[in-house]
């Protein structure tokens, strides 16, 4: 099963200031020239393991960043960070500056990779708890100080990630590889891509290469007059910026061109204008983003060091169709439940000797084991689910027929995401009580 492409968990644009880094990353084993380690590929979004001053945590890995962030430590009582000062930090979203941290000095390592002198942003603020977004514990978000000091190999198919030494790295000949250059503006990757909208104009965009986003493509209409909203969209929430809620259009783009590489009919969105204004601000000449929806459908080399990325088609995913969640509803992981599993065992019954008909008796024991919960978080307005009951805060029990804690929240949001007039059936607990709702999907696109 394909997994299910999801919106955008949260885009993240530092002020200036953030731009500072320290120390670099290198291979620990000087006779190594590259160290390949496997990923977990969640939602179209890389995540690898890593250790902070001794601790083991997991981290997204994000180009559209450039330091590394960690959210809401809970564990703070037993990871030390060094150095720590009290900062502002501003970004995308309807909010005002949030208060955060800044750690010096920290020693983060990867599989026989080391930074022994790195720099750690600390957001305190509840709201950006990752694993409540993405169904599995995630720390943090690490960015492109890890890519500035190695040429980085994504592939999304075997879900592993090879870290080469810049000075050893071979560029074999590969007939059906594509390189574009890079372009970087306050350390973070630019490239140029060609869309054409629904008159059949076709212009050239420039977009931020962000592996941390869930999305396919977002464009700013703003920021060039050929930018176009089609005919066909619907308002929805696009996710979570460092600021407060993004909300937005979502449509399909007639052609989305790279090169050689042609898609129709992909998925876009349109972030509102006071949630990007930052964005826009910090850069006049961006109109947009590659996602990861997109980057999946390749085998990616990243070249921050010569300034260049090379694309080869991932037959896995390059012609997966663009879907989306059709229900309306937003869900997050919520932790999790005490729940009562049935172990059920067959046997023959002991019956009289002169009785000769077989009877097999079931017996039942039960225990208790601790469950993933999913709850909805947001309803879109006038939505299949909005319009069948249902309400922010159920914790969804059963989906069609099965439990939901036997799913990952990836397989859930696979489901919402089916054909249209396809039947929904859920369980849910509200306030204690166990409710059920039927709804069909809807397409609006």
């Amino acid at each position: 099963m394909r997994i299910q492409r999801i919106r955008l968990f949260i885009y993240i644009f530092f002020v200036s200031f953030l731009g500072i880094s320290q120390g670099k990353f290198h291979i620990v084993d000087s006779n190594k020239e590259s160290i390949t380690m496997p990923f977990v590929l969640a939602n179209n979004l890389v995540v690898i393991s890593a250790e902070v001053n001794g601790k083991e945590l997991s981290f997204l890995l994000d180009t559209g960043i450039v330091n590394t962030i960690l959210f809401n430590l809970k564990f703070s009582d037993s990871l030390e960070l060094k150095h720590v000062e009290k900062i502002h930090l501003r970004g995308l979203g309807e909010g005002v500056p949030i208060e955060a941290l800044r750690s010096k000095n920290n020693l983060l390592q990867l599989k026989g990779i080391s930074n022994p002198d790195h720099l750690i942003y600390i957001i305190t603020d509840d709201m950006f708890e990752l694993s409540s977004k993405m169904g599995m514990d995630v720390h943090g978000i690490i960015g492109g100080d890890l890519f500035k000091d190695f040429i980085v190999k994504i592939n999304y198919s075997t879900k592993k990630i090879t870290f080469y030494r810049p000075d050893s790295y071979d560029y074999k000949s590969c007939k059906k590889c594509e390189t574009f250059p890079l372009e970087f503006f306050n350390q973070k990757p630019f490239i140029n891509a060609f869309v054409e909208n629904q008159l059949g104009e076709e212009h050239e965009v420039k977009l931020l290469i962000d592996s941390g986003g869930g999305d396919a493509l977002w464009l700013f209409k703003e920021t060039h007059p050929k930018i176009m909203i089609p005919d066909k969209y619907f308002d929805d929430y696009l996710g979570m910026g460092l600021n407060g809620d993004i909300y937005g259009k979502r449509g399909k783009i007639a052609k989305f061109r790279i090169g050689s590489f042609i898609f129709e009919n992909a998925s876009v969105s349109y972030p509102d204008s006071i949630s990007i204004v930052t964005a826009v601000q910090n850069n006049k000449k961006r109109n947009g983003t590659f996602g990861a929806e997109m980057l999946k459908r390749f085998h990616v080399v990243f070249d921050y060091p010569n300034k260049k990325v090379t694309f080869k088609k991932n037959k896995k995913y390059f012609n997966d169709p663009f879907s989306y969640n059709k229900s309306g509803i937003e869900i997050v992981y919520g932790g999790e439940m005490l729940v009562k599993e049935i172990n059920s065992s067959a046997g023959k019954k002991n019956t009289p000797k002169k009785e000769t008909n077989n009877i097999i008796e079931i017996i039942n024991s039960y225990n208790l084991a601790y469950k993933p919960s999913y709850v909805i978080a947001k309803i879109r307005e006038n939505s299949p689910a909005y319009l069948s009951g249902l309400m922010v805060g159920d914790i969804i029990l059963e989906i069609n027929g099965s439990h939901a804690y036997d799913k990952k929240m990836e397989e859930i949001i696979h489901i919402l995401s089916g054909r249209e007039h396809k039947k929904i059936k859920l369980l849910v607990s509200r306030k204690g009580k166990h409710l059920k709702y039927e709804f069909y999907l809807k397409d609006l696109l």
